[in-house]
């Protein structure tokens, strides 16, 4: 993992996060992540097994693919819990460019979100966006499994643009439509686990 990989995962333990992700290790797993789920998420315990059941998708598309919506999600104990269920499957630079992935379409999904929304007739679509975006063209794996990871994000994103975009540059890629489906299902169940740390997290500080 990467310098930069390395301080934006310790940095998401301390500070004003440090209360909700107290005691993430390297040893976390879905397994740990399941006993810290609450009751109320049970099914979102039972939807963890889609990484290593999405039968569309290799081994490494689909941890790939979860650690990219961890990492978009920012939970620390989520993102360690993917990290140590991924650790089989993901080397170094598929774990670089899983942080990769979320990051460059944390910035993309805002931009190309706000020209959506402005329509062509507001002229914005036509101005050059100006935004270093390399790490697409050249994210050090394949190129459809990082685009698989892309459209995940972007589709926690809510950016409609950037969706169809890496829709499209899967299926150019010789992507099928079930990698695409298996891969937002994969996000789908990132986001919940994501939302009920955090819920389950500031419950249990409201009630301190």
């Amino acid at each position: 993992m990467s310098g930069a990989t390395s301080g934006a995962t310790s940095g998401a333990t301390s500070g004003a996060t440090s209360g909700a992700t107290s005691g993430a290790t390297s040893g976390d797993t879905f397994d740990t992540l399941r006993q810290l789920l609450p009751d109320w998420a049970k099914d979102t315990r039972v939807n963890l097994g889609i990484v290593a059941s999405a039968s569309a998708l290799t081994p490494r598309q689909a941890h790939l693919v979860a650690l990219a919506c961890a990492a978009w999600g920012g939970q620390a104990r989520v993102i360690a819990a993917t990290r140590g269920e991924s650790a089989a499957h993901l080397d170094a630079a598929h774990v670089d460019a899983a942080f990769a992935a979320a990051t460059v379409m944390a910035m993309n999904n805002v931009y190309y979100r706000f020209v959506h929304f402005m329509g062509d007739a507001a002229d914005y679509a036509a101005m050059p966006a100006r935004l270093r975006m390399q790490v697409i063209g050249k994210p050090g794996i394949d190129g459809l499994d990082f685009e698989l990871a892309c459209l995940a994000v972007s589709a926690l994103g809510g950016c409609e643009r950037c969706v169809r975009a890496h829709e499209q540059a899967i299926r150019e890629r010789g992507g099928k439509k079930e990698q695409v489906h298996e891969a937002v299902r994969i996000a789908s169940v990132l986001a919940a686990a994501t939302a009920a740390m955090r819920a389950a997290a500031a419950a249990a500080a409201s009630a301190a």
